[in-house]
């Protein structure tokens, strides 16, 4: 696993209700190899990590699309919704 600074972590979940998280990584081990320096975002404080099986790098515009795809399913499911409720008189 290889990273850069300014790319980031994400730690995908494998617990029910638990939800993934991620992080900056600011700061490379030699040849950006771990120990990665992270800011969490959840609670904005840094830490050493040693990322594990459940975690991946990927870099901020790859992050910028799959915000932009999850949004977009967002408000899809939310248009379906709306749609679908009968409408309040």
């Amino acid at each position: 696993m290889k990273a850069a600074i300014g790319d980031w972590l994400l730690v995908h979940s494998h617990v029910t209700g638990e939800p993934s998280r991620r992080a900056e990584i600011v700061g490379v081990g030699p040849d950006g190899s771990p120990p990665y320096r992270v800011r969490w975002t959840d609670r904005d404080h840094e830490v050493i990590v040693f990322p594990g099986p459940d975690a991946e790098i990927v870099q901020a515009s790859r992050l910028a699309e799959l915000d932009r795809q999850q949004t977009e399913r967002i408000v899809a499911v939310q248009s379906s919704i709306a749609a679908a409720e009968p409408a309040v008189r």
